[in-house]
């Protein structure tokens, strides 16, 4: 017994220095190993060494038993007495029980004695199998909808994350964090690509819907609210302070217009003349509330609106005018110029912690805080929606989520995955061996004696 102790112990060393798998398994072609299962931590080694003292404690037990056995067989066949009976029947059990639980605990991770036995090194040889076990497993208990909303409406997200939010330094930690991530988004895009989408977003946007209406709508509002009467006396104004300044101007074209066959003085008498009505009616323009000329652009404005929205023409050409203007290069040129200034007045209002945008951001984030805190109807908002998304997740990829563990599993080195769990279970599985030594013993002398007083 001895003997074949020492083997078992001299073939676990020895294996422990093989880099290929008991029985032949080796991690899967095309999976790489996981290191963290091919390397030995510290930790690892000083479980390892707990294991090799527990095996050496239970074999010792196993030694221990032999020895009594034999001894109380020599006393027996001496004449020692029937205590000597129970003794060999007590150390015999517990031989049976040891040798049962070791050849149960080493087929766990390894072929006992070297023996090819069937159904036995099931850990490295149903390595893959397992790792496809654990991930059901996995699916089937932990990422379906009733225990994920049951474990997420325990945790209260709605109100832990108010109350964590109401805190200004938070906040203030939240809109900061948000202000890089923008920051960052922002610098990785390319200018050109976004210019480009933008550009191309307006003008699909701007020829799949008629303006005509719209347009007619906006100004028939517009002239009905007295709007267009600051324009109005702004273009007058600015016309009449022109003729002021521009005098020769005005003359010297009227008079260039003139017949050449008409003496000069009186192209002069023209152009003054010309001049001096010009000038009349933007003075009666700027001064005069309800001149004619007014009225008639009022009625002009009215009739052009209701043109827009009910003029099948006027629509068309309304129409016509939109596509040419989208289609010059000139407006192209404007739309994607639109982009840079945004993502640079975007970029400077989140560097600026003084910035309106971060300032407004911040005050959001402390009244949402609050409410979320104090409003059960928020609370109950928040909870459903992290609810909904996260069983959207688990349920949508539940299988992407358990092949990762069943890959990883199998890229996982059968050796070092079997000798790594062993160091981190098979000093507790060793204490199985002590158990069935010692209840073997009991056993054994339990049914000795019942079947002893029975024969009796």
């Amino acid at each position: 017994m001895c003997g074949i102790t020492e083997r078992v112990e001299r073939m676990e060393r020895t294996k422990a220095e093989e880099m290929g798998s008991v029985g032949g398994q080796h991690a899967r072609p095309g999976v790489p190993t996981n290191r963290a299962m091919a390397t030995f931590s510290p930790a690892d080694e000083e479980k390892q060494r707990g294991v090799r003292r527990m095996k050496l404690t239970a074999t010792g037990l196993l030694l221990f038993v032999a020895v009594v056995y034999v001894l109380a067989k020599w006393a027996q066949n001496s004449g020692a007495g029937p205590w000597a009976a129970y003794v060999a029947a007590a150390s015999e059990a517990g031989m049976v029980g040891a040798l049962a639980d070791w050849f149960a605990v080493t087929a766990l991770f390894r072929h006992p004695l070297g023996i090819p036995i069937p159904h036995t090194a099931i850990i490295p040889t149903k390595k893959d199998q397992l790792g496809v076990t654990l991930g059901e497993f996995v699916g089937e208990n932990f990422l379906s909808e009733d225990v994920v909303r049951q474990r997420l409406r325990a945790v209260g997200i709605g109100s832990r994350l108010g109350a964590w939010l109401a805190v200004p330094e938070h906040a203030d930690r939240v809109t900061a964090e948000l202000s890089t991530a923008l920051r960052g988004a922002l610098t990785v895009l390319r200018d050109s690509d976004v210019q480009a989408v933008v550009g191309e977003a307006i003008t699909r946007r701007a020829n799949a819907q008629e303006i005509g209406p719209g347009i007619g709508k906006m100004l028939e509002k517009i002239v009905a609210d007295g709007g267009h009467k600051r324009v109005v006396d702004l273009v007058v104004t600015r016309a009449h302070d022109w003729l002021v300044l521009h005098r020769d101007e005005v003359m010297d074209a009227v008079e260039g217009g003139a017949p050449g066959w008409t003496p000069r003085f009186v192209d002069r008498k023209v152009g003054e003349r010309v001049y001096k009505e010009l000038l009349r009616f933007a003075t009666e323009m700027r001064d005069m509330p309800a001149h004619p000329a007014r009225g008639a652009l009022d009625r002009f404005l009215t009739d052009f609106a209701s043109d827009l929205q009910s003029d099948t023409d006027t629509r068309a050409r309304i129409e016509r005018l939109k596509g040419e203007v989208l289609g010059r290069g000139e407006v192209q040129d404007l739309i994607a110029s639109a982009w840079t200034a945004v993502r640079s007045m975007i970029v400077a209002a989140a560097e600026d912690e003084r910035s309106e945008l971060r300032l407004r951001v911040r005050a959001s984030l402390l009244s949402l805080g609050s409410r979320m805190a104090a409003e059960r109807k928020v609370q109950d908002k928040v909870d459903k929606w992290v609810e909904d998304a996260a069983v959207y997740v688990v349920t949508t990829y539940r299988k992407e989520i358990t092949s990762l563990i069943t890959d990883t599993v199998a890229s996982w080195d059968a050796e070092h995955t079997t000798k790594k769990i062993e160091a981190n279970i098979g000093r507790d599985l060793q204490f199985i061996r002590i158990n069935g030594t010692v209840v073997g013993s009991l056993a054994g002398l339990l049914i000795y004696t019942v079947s002893h007083a029975l024969g009796a």
